[in-house]
């Protein structure tokens, strides 16, 4: 995942994930057990400076992570989790407004699928 450090507006680099939760905005390591008096915003790149590959590589990193972060992580990480995955959505879909849609995954769909029809065809 591609991660900025932004303090007072500046952008201070990128770390990897593994990382980031042991360093300050400017990516240098965090004292352990230190105060956290850096006021810190984290966010990934603004998901429109990503080319395609890079975004559906931070799509796929998201929606692994999705279930773990769910259940084990924070409120606020919960909630950061929840912002960038609605960011890179958000992209990939006006990037992609023609995308193909199944009819299986429609409202239409689920209803036939509810009439005793499944949601792949049978051979």
């Amino acid at each position: 995942m591609f991660v900025e450090w932004v303090q007072k507006g500046e952008i201070h680099g990128s770390v990897p994930d593994t990382a980031r939760e042991q360093c300050s905005p400017g990516g240098h390591p965090k004292p352990m057990n230190a105060p956290d008096e850096w006021e810190t915003v984290m966010t990934g790149v603004d998901p429109s400076r990503l080319d395609d590959q890079q975004l559906m590589k931070e799509l796929e990193t998201i929606h692994r992570t999705r279930h773990d972060t769910l259940l084990y992580a924070s409120n606020d990480a919960l909630r950061a989790h929840n912002g960038r995955m609605a960011e890179l959505e958000g992209e990939y879909l006006r990037r992609n407004p023609r995308r193909l849609v199944a009819s299986g995954r429609t409202r239409e769909g689920a209803r036939e699928r509810g009439r005793g029809e499944s949601a792949t065809p049978h051979a």
